[in-house]
């Protein structure tokens, strides 16, 4: 949907994109999740300009890092998961942009180095927006933009697995990955992560491998995409109707009572830790 010039942004109908921000702790499963989404909408092999929905990474704004600092994320002492890591006015502002109709870029971040490349990334207007990262519920001005808001919910076991894998694939080392999250990972989450689950809709257990509460998610945005996105402005379409759906249907699913159902689906699966 680029612009070719400014007849064609005249000409092209505006409305607010549908923004649903999705949450969870570290490797909980939401870019995964994110994926199957746009992978069931059959949005992923959509080239870019013409996609209807789009993701985007928190992890995109880690703020620049001074020379004491990335000397000390490259010996795994700097603390990614706490709020101060993230560039949250550049985040915000983009979040705004997006609302507008507006092509934004978004910086694109290597972990291998700890820095911000020179390449951006263009995201064109899309009819719904997936926004993801450990905090994007923290600031509260970026978590007010939300329209639905998702909570990844994972064994703390698998996302410390699943965290060890990722990052010695990006040459870490063994210890200094274990060491940086009884440092600062686990007690990032616990003080920053975990308390923002009080604010969402729909918490998913299980991540990627609940296909109930993730082809429900889905058929409430093929909804959107087909003409209800006004009906969602108008209050009709969203995430507390959702959850109702998402419990209702796991009751069926299920074969339990109404509110076994919905605690087996929308209630954490485990203790996070």
């Amino acid at each position: 949907m680029e612009a070719s010039g400014p007849q064609d942004e005249s000409e092209r109908p505006l409305h607010r994109p549908f923004l649903i921000g999705v949450s969870g702790g570290t490797a909980s499963g939401k870019s995964t999740v994110c994926a199957k989404i746009m992978e069931l909408l059959g949005q992923n092999k959509v080239d870019h300009h013409q996609r209807k929905v789009a993701i985007i990474s928190q992890d995109s704004f880690y703020k620049v890092l001074t020379p004491d600092q990335k000397a000390k994320a490259l010996k795994g002492q700097y603390n990614f998961d706490h709020p101060e890591a993230f560039d949250n006015e550049l985040m915000h502002k983009t979040l705004k942009d997006i609302v507008e109709g507006k092509v934004v870029e978004v910086p694109t971040y290597d972990f291998v180095t700890h820095s911000r490349l020179e390449e951006k990334i263009t995201f064109y207007p899309a009819d719904v927006v997936l926004f993801e990262g450990i905090l994007v519920f923290y600031p509260q001005k970026v978590r007010d933009m939300f329209h639905m808001k998702l909570f990844v919910d994972t064994d703390s076991d698998v996302r410390l697995s699943r965290r060890v894998l990722r990052d010695m694939s990006r040459g870490r080392d063994l210890e200094q990955i274990l060491t940086q999250y009884t440092t600062f990972v686990k007690p990032a989450f616990e003080e920053f992560c975990l308390p923002t689950k009080k604010y969402v809709d729909v918490i998913i257990p299980r991540g990627v491998d609940n296909m109930v509460a993730i082809n429900l998610i889905v058929q409430h945005i093929q909804d959107i995409l087909n003409g209800d996105i006004c009906k969602w402005q108008r209050g009709a379409v969203n995430g507390r109707s959702l959850k109702r759906a998402i419990s209702e249907q796991n009751d069926l699913h299920n074969g339990v009572s109404s509110s076994t159902g919905k605690r087996a689906l929308l209630e954490p699966s485990c203790r996070p830790h």
